[in-house]
């Protein structure tokens, strides 16, 4: 029987919100990711969407046991997808990999009164900077859709519930991220 594997392409590629064992990099074809809003949390928040002309980086990791009720609980929002055919990596043992996305019929755009949380955009890009490095967190930004979308300022209250504390040189890349792609930073939603 193949070993439960899932790939995280957000906040799971931070292996410091998650104690998931045997994590590797891994890539995903026929997906992007895209910031979107759905009726069932108060802010937006990352997804994947299906696009054959993409791929993208992110984290696979071991859900022992077949227990996957703890993650399922984190990512009560998506619905679990089977991906393995989908998914580039270096486990050598059989493996079945699932990846979480929102159903398209739950998208809605983000808004003032459903903004992306910089406190989450910290978390995810500080992992992909710590996985893949600068050029893998900027290849994250490029293969995001939605940075049109309001970011509400709170690092200093952070609303996001695994939030992380950044080096100052990893919220320095975030920030000029955020300013070549003309983000527009809000202080109050």
């Amino acid at each position: 029987m193949a070993d439960p594997y899932f790939f995280g392409y957000g906040s799971l590629v931070n292996l410091s919100t998650h104690d998931f064992p045997d994590p590797h990099p891994a890539r995903l074809k026929g997906w992007r990711r895209a910031w979107r809003h759905s009726d069932l949390r108060p802010v937006a928040f990352l997804t994947a969407v299906s696009d054959p002309a993409s791929e993208i980086e992110g984290m696979i990791a071991h859900v022992p046991k077949n227990d996957w009720i703890a993650l399922d609980e984190r990512e009560w929002a998506y619905k679990r997808i089977p991906a393995t055919q989908s998914v580039t990596h270096p486990v050598k043992h059989e493996v079945e990999i699932a990846v979480y996305a929102v159903p398209l019929a739950r998208h809605n755009a983000p808004s003032n009164h459903h903004p992306l949380l910089l406190s989450y955009i910290d978390v995810v890009v500080q992992g992909y900077l710590r996985a893949f490095g600068e050029d893998g967190a900027d290849r994250f930004f490029a293969t995001t859709d939605g940075w049109d979308a309001p970011i509400l300022n709170d690092r200093a209250e952070p609303r996001y519930p695994r939030h992380q504390q950044l080096k100052s040189v990893e919220t320095e890349f975030v920030d000029d991220r955020l300013s070549r792609l003309s983000a527009r930073i809000v202080q109050n939603a």
